[in-house]
């Protein structure tokens, strides 16, 4: 896909992308793919995947409690626990606004832990990590940031999201539909979002503006993106994902750059389409 040849653009000293269509083939790669990049917190939805496998297994319930008074393991997956963003502190009652908090995911991670007696960054690797092949992915931290991947690994992951093997569809589905519709609260690097919707770990669009997306992006359009510089996104309606990992920190550069990239991916998957 020629569209992924402008990553050569961005002012990044490394960068790589590929485009994996719904039925799980790469449409297209570009950059070193075998690179492993500090994910940030495009490491969010690979715990968020391997929590939903420990509900799957029966090892936890989406609204068992977990973490704050009142919070569930949902409220944490949709960043509406009320923890704050990057200290184990109260700031709101569970479900009345969207507090993105990379907290919340550790709160989940030890949460998972102890369910299953399996150290989280282990139970990641044995739920989703061994059976997808992402052999050059590794969790070594927090689940809310510390992931380390490939432009290769996450495309099998966004194969896996698309058509999924390790979860019933259904699960996936919810994992993609808004949890506490109409809450609003701060897209870090964007601003308030009003509403700011959430599904269970994946961020989805909906009509969000400004967006680190495209302004071709579906309205169904979910993923993450990262402030190593990196990002995922699936869009339904294009029937494709796009996975870009760069090591430069997010900043102005990015907010510049991803949209028209990710507008010109898709001007290319639909023209291929016709």
């Amino acid at each position: 896909m020629q569209s992924l040849a402008l990553i050569e653009n961005w002012p990044v000293p490394t960068a790589a992308a590929a485009v994996v269509r719904a039925d799980g083939t790469v449409a297209g790669a570009h950059g070193p793919t075998g690179h492993r990049f500090p994910l940030a917190s495009v490491t969010k939805p690979l715990a968020a995947y391997a929590a939903l496998v420990a509900y799957e297994e029966g090892a936890v319930e989406l609204d068992e409690p977990a973490g704050p008074d009142g919070a569930t393991v949902r409220h944490l997956l949709a960043h509406t626990s009320g923890l704050a963003f990057d200290e184990h502190r109260v700031t709101a009652p569970p479900g009345n606004r969207r507090l993105y908090s990379n907290a919340g995911f550790e709160v989940l991670g030890d949460h998972i832990a102890k369910a299953t007696d399996i150290p989280f960054a282990e139970y990641l690797r044995q739920a989703v990590l061994e059976p997808l092949g992402m052999t050059s992915t590794t969790l070594d931290g927090s689940p809310a940031k510390d992931g380390v991947s490939t432009v290769d690994d996450l495309a099998r992951f966004a194969a896996e999201v698309q058509a999924p093997r390790l979860l019933d569809p259904r699960t996936v589905l919810e994992a993609m539909s808004v949890v506490h519709p109409g809450l609003s609260g701060v897209l870090p690097g964007y601003g308030h979002q009003k509403p700011n919707d959430w599904g269970l770990g994946f961020e989805i669009r909906d009509g969000k503006s400004p967006h680190w997306t495209g302004s071709a992006s579906s309205p169904r359009t979910f993923g993450h993106f990262g402030q190593s510089g990196t990002f995922l996104w699936i869009d339904p309606d294009a029937g494709a994902a796009c996975v870009a990992l760069s090591d430069r920190a997010f900043g102005p550069w990015a907010v510049e750059a991803w949209p028209p990239f990710t507008d010109a991916v898709l001007a290319e998957l639909r023209g291929r389409a016709h």
